[in-house]
């Protein structure tokens, strides 16, 4: 796998991307030829007339619709069916967009009829590639074999994830399934043996036992590691894969000598200044649609236009937060509950504003006065904080940093609205305060823009 802006891709994904790029590319650059010939006319349309800028203009274009259609993200689909099917999709939402910008922007054009050949060559093109792709990736001498050493739930959990992700290009060859009590050391050293065997192929065996004194075949996987095996933790395995830093089996020795976590003051300087400016870039931007939305809530049912609430900063400092109103007055007449999906409390204006985040536009404000940054954890009341930190191991480690109004779990994960899917968001906020920089800031922020438009996580 591949580390970008801090998070890992697998290098199928991005191999994928990297070829469906060039095939765009080529698709309207054979057009053009085709129709205008190899001569000067190519010439003149390619080099003089910006040919190539507008090709890697729709290219750009075309790779986002793709992103937005999660073509990219293998997770998201279930069957392979799928992939052409959005593909498809992806096709007809770029066409439309071509001849709208042609009927506006007639100079865009490339040549007579360039665009309309050269997306019917891209289409064919596409949808061959990605049944090439698909039969590639299925292939064995492009995929690993895996050995999962452990039993119970971890090594259970460990197997799921790998049989879901295939574009992780791994296969289990075999792994225990049984309860941990059932699995012991001669049989964990057998196994291991076997695979040091002459012509038995095995590429990487992923740790994941409950219960290691005693159990731990050292001499085998010593041996099969000095023959070039890759011997892996199953955490490290399942915080690269999926984005998130499991909090079974994570002790304090593996915060203290794990690499990350390292929030140095000038990255958080830097940090803030960016957060600043965004916020107040975008609040310029909103600022004349502010008192539409104002009157809008004022008359859509009885209270305040503005909603304010006690919630957790940095270091558990406590501060006031500003939203929208989007639930009638007296939401929370018999005290503090999670929003939940389909709220009665909500209004039916504030179930709009929730769906594209209208009603976060006052946070801006918390942002610019410091309380907030644009990204980080997203805060909570002090109600739960108190409750979730003794249920959940290291629940306070989320307020090492300013929170944000976008985070890692907010476009990763759903809203968490129970103690078991607060869980899951936490291991994606620790990531998120494992890995942070810049880079992941801006990819969040990017990732934000396709979680608003395609109103995934709010309730």
């Amino acid at each position: 796998m591949i580390r970008l802006f801090n998070v890992y891709y697998p290098v199928r994904a991005l191999m994928l991307l990297v070829c469906e790029a060039l095939l765009v590319g080529a698709s309207f650059l054979l057009a053009t030829v085709y129709l205008l010939g190899t001569g000067v006319d190519t010439y003149i349309a390619l080099i003089y007339e910006n040919g190539l800028l507008k090709i890697l203009g729709i290219t750009l274009l075309t790779l986002l619709l793709s992103y937005y259609f999660d073509l990219y993200e293998h997770e998201r689909i279930s069957e392979r069916w799928e992939i052409y099917f959005r593909l498809l999709l992806v096709l007809s939402v770029l066409s439309f967009a071509l001849a709208g910008i042609l009927y506006f922007l007639p100079d865009t054009d490339i040549g007579p009829n360039v665009l309309v050949v050269g997306a019917s060559i891209m289409a064919i093109a596409l949808i061959i590639w990605r049944w090439i792709y698909e039969w590639m990736i299925s292939l064995s001498i492009f995929r690993e074999r895996v050995y999962v050493l452990g039993s119970g739930d971890r090594a259970h959990a460990i197997v799921e994830t790998l049989r879901k992700r295939r574009d992780a290009g791994m296969d289990i060859v075999a792994g225990n399934s049984g309860s941990a009590s059932d699995v012991h050391f001669d049989r964990f050293a057998a196994d291991l043996s076997a695979f040091c065997v002459p012509k038995t192929r095995i590429d990487r065996i992923v740790v994941a036992m409950e219960d290691r004194r005693g159990a731990m075949p050292v001499r085998e996987l010593l041996a099969l590691r000095l023959r070039g095996v890759v011997i892996e933790d199953a955490s490290t395995l399942i915080e690269r894969l999926s984005g998130r830093l499991p909090l079974d089996g994570l002790n304090p020795s593996t915060l203290i000598f794990t690499q990350g976590f390292n929030v140095k003051a000038s990255l958080q300087i830097a940090r803030r200044m960016v957060s600043i400016l965004i916020s107040s870039v975008l609040l310029a931007i909103c600022l004349p649609f502010i008192p539409i939305i104002a009157l809008a809530v004022r008359f859509s049912s009885p209270g305040p236009i503005f909603f304010r609430q006690t919630r957790v900063g940095r270091r558990g400092r406590n501060f006031t937060i500003y939203k929208f109103r989007t639930m009638r007055q007296d939401a929370e007449a018999k005290g503090a509950v999670w929003a939940t999906k389909n709220d009665a409390r909500v209004t039916s204006l504030g179930r709009l504003m929730r769906k594209i985040r209208l009603d976060e536009i006052p946070q801006l404000w918390n942002v610019i006065r410091g309380d907030m940054a644009f990204v980080g954890p997203r805060p909570e009341r002090p109600e739960f904080v108190q409750w979730l930190s003794n249920e959940i191991p290291y629940y306070d480690l989320r307020h090492m940093i300013r929170p944000g109004i976008t985070g890692w779990a907010q476009v990763r994960f759903r809203y968490g609205a129970s103690l078991e899917e607060t869980k899951q968001k936490l291991e994606y906020d620790l990531y998120y305060v494992k890995h942070i920089s810049l880079g992941l800031d801006l990819l969040i922020m990017f990732e934000t823009i396709k979680t608003i438009m395609l109103r995934r996580g709010a309730q």
